[in-house]
């Protein structure tokens, strides 16, 4: 998580999306940037600098390119202690001022348009009424001129409302501009709403935790609690750190990690992670990790920083905003001069207007605020069902997959070995092989070597261990009490040439040779979890075409587990080499759509990495599925992929709306301006009008069913 030099900054104030690319793109072209990206959603900029050294100098030229580019925007360093997205009590401030500007500004208005006053009356009402609500905006356009910046939309505001002046357009110049600031704080309202929802979702980030001193319990920040500390949780409380239960019985509400509403019983011995709510005991943990390793840490660095991988359709907006305004601006100009230069004596004061109405249609931030909301929001959505997305791009892999391929062992089974028969064809007893296989398997951290030692059931003599070698995919051998003993798959006795039998039993076989000779096997079965009988049908009612199976376990028993499932192929026998180019195989065979890989973390990371999306079955507190992954699963439970499927499918719809309505509503106001059929209204709808529904729209995508 932490690799680099990280710097994270608040930017204050920063209301215009299309600014807020600007600046990302420009920082990004500092030197000894590696990478900037900008979460619009939590006005937070993120840098990964190369050498810490230049930290300083970056900072600078960072706050220089803000303020070039909107010089309202305060700069801050994020206070990760604290769980604040922005000063909430600054914006409701700067809020009511505009409301109160809004107000004045309608009263005088509607005064020089119904009393019957002087023509030089009127205009000092109609300016004062302009200068409320147009002030900011006049005065912003000015700082950005002197600054080099003109195709912006205080400017093209600017431009297009002293133009309706200039042609004594007197109460439609006001009353766009009117209009105008109560779209873009009716936008400005629903950006923060948005905000405000997302902010709830990152709600697990604890605000002190109660450490356990002397006999005392003194509220600390969570930052400054070490492992090994004795933290005491209160009923109500948040768990802040992960830890070891030692003393205490609790229900616990884990639904900010996993999205499942059933509370849960911890008691001493269990783990407890970061993100919990404690229900009703009294708990003493030991902290196992500091707060930046924590779980809710983790999570919730993922789905804040989840905006660094931008979906093709958000970064084709981002270009596409960057030609869009110039384009528009520079065909506004031309519908002015042309007609005057074609047509001698035409009314010049017309086509001045609808120029005016392009310039008031062709900023994008409609498209550059709710697009990449959408994914955030959608990425925000799926955290509250205990699904972590990595990024945008994942989210619109996932919208199109067209095959899923699962691992078996802890993906679609319970992972949880048993030895269930032990047959003997040599000249040792059952408890003599049993023996012989543990102590051989001692070493090993495989599941089924797990297994043959619960079964084993005794403290294994290690002294007796003379030698011993782990061959991946194959098995283990050992140097045992002066014997040479071999215990692993088939292909592990017929590398050794021994001959071995097949029972025909159904599960995984381990075989056991002694000094070259066949001794027997043992039988060792996985679970099928529940949640896997109906997990294949529903992502196939969510649209994927094929299930494909890879394990390292036998044909035999991968068939037997596929067919229970119904999985489309099955491939058994496969070693991790071999996972990863059958998988190559497959995407080869798919001409359009993508392949999702699913297994259960590190052991699974050459397959995970090769997939176009890599879910893992993270399970609580799994560190290692939730850096190998691009999706982790933190219930473990399949039946979520479709839920995953069905949340980027929802998501790309609704980003896929905003787009056509944007596009198509300043396209019609476009065409209707040139031919003088939409006045400045119009204009100002297809602006922040649609800007306010877009992003009204996006929020959806937070609270998908």
């Amino acid at each position: 998580m932490d690799e680099g030099v990280r710097l994270e900054l608040t930017l204050d104030g920063l209301d215009c999306a299309n600014c807020g690319a600007k600046i990302e793109k420009k920082v990004n072209g500092i030197e000894n940037v590696k990478h900037a990206f900008l979460n619009f959603a939590s006005k937070t900029l993120t840098i990964e600098v190369s050498d810490k050294e230049n930290t300083s100098d970056i900072l600078y030229k960072t706050k220089s390119i803000v303020s070039s580019i909107d010089p309202d925007v305060v700069v801050k360093e994020k206070d990760n202690k604290a769980n604040r997205f922005e000063d909430e009590s600054d914006d409701e401030r700067d809020i009511k001022e505009k409301v109160i500007s809004i107000c004045l500004s309608a009263v005088l208005l509607l005064a020089a348009m119904f009393l019957k006053l002087s023509l030089p009356a009127e205009v000092i009402l109609y300016t004062i009424s302009y200068l409320l609500v147009g002030g900011r905006v006049l005065l912003k356009s000015a700082k950005n001129i002197l600054k080099g910046r003109i195709f912006d939309e205080n400017f093209l505001m600017s431009i297009a409302t002293i133009g309706a002046f200039s042609i004594k357009e007197f109460a439609e110049g006001v009353s766009v501009m009117l209009f105008y600031n109560i779209g873009m704080l009716l936008q400005n309202l629903a950006v923060d709403n948005s905000r405000r929802s997302i902010k709830s979702l990152m709600d697990i980030r604890p605000d002190y935790a109660n450490q356990y001193i002397n006999g005392k319990t003194v509220k600390v920040s969570p930052t400054e609690v070490k492992i090994g500390d004795l933290i005491v949780i209160k009923p109500g409380e948040k768990v802040p750190l992960d830890g070891n239960i030692i003393e205490g019985n609790s229900m616990v509400d884990t639904s900010a990690l996993t999205g499942e509403s059933v509370p849960r019983e911890l008691v001493p011995g269990d783990d407890i992670l970061s993100g919990f709510i404690n229900e009703n005991g009294l708990l003493k943990v030991k902290v196992t990790k500091e707060y930046g390793e924590s779980t809710a840490a983790k999570i919730l660095y993922m789905v804040q920083n989840a905006g660094a991988n931008k979906a093709k359709t958000e970064s084709f907006i981002t270009r596409f905003a960057m030609y869009y305004t110039p384009a528009v601006v520079i065909s506004a100009a031309l519908l002015t001069v042309i007609p005057a230069i074609i047509y001698r004596g035409s009314n010049f004061s017309a086509y001045l207007y609808r120029s005016l109405v392009f310039l008031v249609v062709s900023c994008p931030c409609a498209l550059v605020i709710s697009i990449p909301l959408s994914f955030f929001g959608g990425i925000g959505g799926a955290s509250k069902k205990g699904i972590l997305i990595k990024g945008g791009n994942y989210l619109e892999a996932l919208e199109k997959v067209d095959t899923m391929v699962f691992d078996k062992t802890g993906t679609l089974t319970k992972g949880v070995f048993k030895v269930t028969q032990i047959n003997e064809h040599g000249q040792i007893s059952r408890d003599e092989m049993l023996e012989y296989a543990a102590t051989c398997e001692n070493y090993s951290s495989h599941p089924i070597a797990a297994s043959i030692l619960n079964a084993y059931g005794r403290e294994v003599d290690t002294s007796s261990i003379e030698s011993y070698q782990e061959l991946p995919g194959f098995g283990v051998k050992s140097r045992i009490k002066g014997r040479e003993v071999i215990v692993g798959n088939e292909k592990l006795m017929r590398s050794e040439g021994i001959e071995f039998k097949d029972d025909g039993c159904l599960g995984t076989i381990v075989h056991i040779a002694i000094d070259g000779r066949y001794e027997g096997n043992i039988v060792i079965s996985d679970e099928i979890k529940d949640d896997s009988y109906h997990a294949i049908q529903k992502i196939k009612d969510a649209g994927v075409k094929k299930a494909v199976m890879l394990t390292g376990d036998s044909i035999e028993v991968a068939n037997a587990i596929g067919g229970k499932l119904g999985i489309d192929e099955v491939y058994g026998g496969l070693l991790p080499n071999e996972k990863v180019e059958k998988l190559e195989t497959i995407k080869q065979n798919i001409s359009d759509g993508s392949v999702v890989f699913v297994g259960d973390g590190i052991n699974d990371a050459p397959v995970l990495a090769r997939a176009d999306v890599g879910i893992a079955m993270g399970g609580l507190g799994s560190d290692a599925a939730i850096e190998a992954a691009d999706v982790v699963i933190m219930t473990d439970e399949p039946s979520k992929i479709s839920d995953a499927i069905k949340i980027a499918k929802y998501t790309k719809k609704i980003a896929m709306q905003n787009i056509i309505l944007a596009l198509g509503v300043k396209a019609v106001v476009l065409v209707l301006g040139a031919f003088g059929d939409a006045a400045m209204w119009e204009a100002v709808f297809a602006d922040v009008g649609v800007a306010v529904i877009a992003v009204l729209n996006s929020m959806r995508t937070i609270n998908v069913k």
